[in-house]
């Protein structure tokens, strides 16, 4: 397990299952490319009793053929295609029970949504193969993987049917932290300063996959170059296969993700169903879910607002990378990341970015002030402008039970944040007028969050509190 970078609740969960005296059905979904087939076979070290991967393209009958090679190759017993997955199962019941019961037997299926074909009968089959066998065998261990979170969550987690509250252990794999993603491109010989480590987890984020195609002999600029924009780079049809390997309408998908990525605040369902053309009902309720629990979408808590009001916003780096940067420009120039050193389209980006990576990073941030064991709220706050009034906006609220708002101010920057008499007066502008509008009386608390600090000034004292890049690669 020495190559596993992070994952350390991931483990000791393994570990807990691993130790226990009855039959354990454990569930590992997960953003793709975010390493969950990785910890697996890393944690099990390759050794499995039997190992099944599920095929995107195949159809059924080419599933089971493939099952019955692998079982036979494990086996040594030789079998004629079996004719469904009762069969198939009831098969693999037998091939373990030739085994010694008395050692732990660990069982991985791999891309399982991918074997659940129509009509396949796959999931009834699985069903009745764990309650009328494995869950009564206190040695086995099944291990079931799927990148399509909303179909693990939907027919598993969320099964109304036989396999009812069966799982015994349930890893969701986050995408690795700023601290995690060092790590991982330090383990790869990539050191970089920590500025450059924030701007690769703006367009990657923290997916495995990803970060490891950057190459420790280029430079940021020219590893972004050759990923994304060099004519037939090694993600330069990305986007298209990440929805449509995990969404079967993913056009439909894609159209909310590309309206949310037009807009910084997010949209409330009303407003994608305006922007989108997609009808109000409860298929895009469906897939305003699929897209929460993949991770691509979150849900922005305006304070203050009633829930009905909510926003949705874009949460996936690749997917606002890709909108704002690579769908309109691949192929046009191989080194586009590399001329574009500076403009206002990419500081508006990274401003944004960094916005999700602190909201991704909010136990750093509460660590760093203080408060990680208060109760609090996370929220964002905005005034709609009018004639007179342009209104205004706050990045990002903690509301705390101790009768305290931290009203976080973010900025990203090459260098120390200097406050000047406009952005001062603008400041203490916001602060009056979120005042007054939510008639708090509560203690509200200035936070600047900043690539390096704010600049000492005679305006900078109003700030209370800092957060500083560094805080945010902490552990939380």
């Amino acid at each position: 397990m020495d190559k596993i970078i992070g994952r350390k609740k991931e483990i000791d969960r393994l570990d807990k299952a691993m130790s226990e005296d009855e039959a354990q059905l454990i569930i590992v979904y997960g953003r793709r490319r975010v390493g969950k087939t990785f910890l697996v076979n890393e944690y099990y070290s390759n050794s499995f009793d039997f190992k099944f991967t599920g095929s995107e393209q195949q159809t059924n009958s080419e599933q089971l053929k493939n099952f019955t090679l692998e079982l036979k190759a494990v086996s040594g017993n030789s079998y004629n295609t079996f004719k469904d997955w009762t069969e198939a199962f009831f098969a693999l019941r037998e091939y373990l029970e030739s085994k010694n019961t008395d050692e732990k037997q660990v069982v991985f299926f791999d891309e399982l949504p991918w074997m659940d074909k129509q009509r396949s009968g796959f999931l009834a089959a699985f069903e009745w193969f764990w309650n009328s066998w494995g869950s009564s065998k206190n040695n086995l261990v099944f291990i079931v993987c799927g990148s399509s979170t909303s179909w693990m969550v939907e027919k598993l987690d969320n099964n109304k049917g036989g396999l009812f509250n069966r799982q015994t252990c349930r890893l969701y794999l986050e995408p690795f932290t700023l601290k995690q993603t060092e790590e991982y491109l330090n383990s790869r010989n990539v050191f970089w300063s920590r500025y450059n480590y924030v701007v690769v987890y703006m367009i990657m984020g923290g997916i495995p996959f990803y970060l490891r195609l950057i190459d420790n002999e280029l430079s940021l600029s020219e590893n972004i170059d050759n990923i994304f924009f060099k004519k037939r780079a090694e993600l330069w049809n990305e986007f298209d296969h990440l929805y449509s390997t995990l969404f079967s309408n993913s056009d439909q998908y894609i159209k909310i993700v590309e309206s949310l990525s037009k807009k910084r605040y997010g949209l409330t369902r009303e407003e994608i169903i305006k922007s989108t053309g997609l009808p109000a009902n409860g298929v895009l309720t469906k897939m305003l879910n699929n897209l929460e629990k993949s991770g691509f979408i979150r849900i922005d808590d305006a304070y203050g607002y009633k829930k009905r009001e909510k926003k949705y916003q874009l949460s996936d780096y690749y997917s606002l990378f890709y909108f704002k940067f690579i769908k309109n420009n691949y192929g046009k120039d191989e080194h586009f990341w590399s001329n574009t050193s500076d403009s206002p389209s990419k500081r508006s980006w990274e401003g944004l970015s960094f916005e999700q990576i602190c909201k991704d990073h909010i136990d750093q941030i509460k660590k760093k002030l203080g408060i990680s064991g208060i109760i609090s709220e996370v929220s964002s706050w905005t005034k709609q402008g009018d004639g007179n009034d342009k209104g205004t906006q706050i990045d990002l609220l903690i509301d705390r039970r101790d009768n305290v708002i931290n009203l976080c101010e973010i900025k990203f920057s090459t260098h120390e944040f200097e406050i000047n008499k406009d952005y001062d007066t603008a400041l203490k502008n916001k602060v009056s007028v979120f005042r007054d509008s939510v008639n708090t009386k509560k203690t509200l608390a200035v936070t600047m969050i900043t690539t390096y600090g704010v600049k000492k000034n005679m305006y900078s004292n109003y700030v209370s509190k800092q957060v500083v890049l560094d805080d945010l690669f902490e552990d939380a």
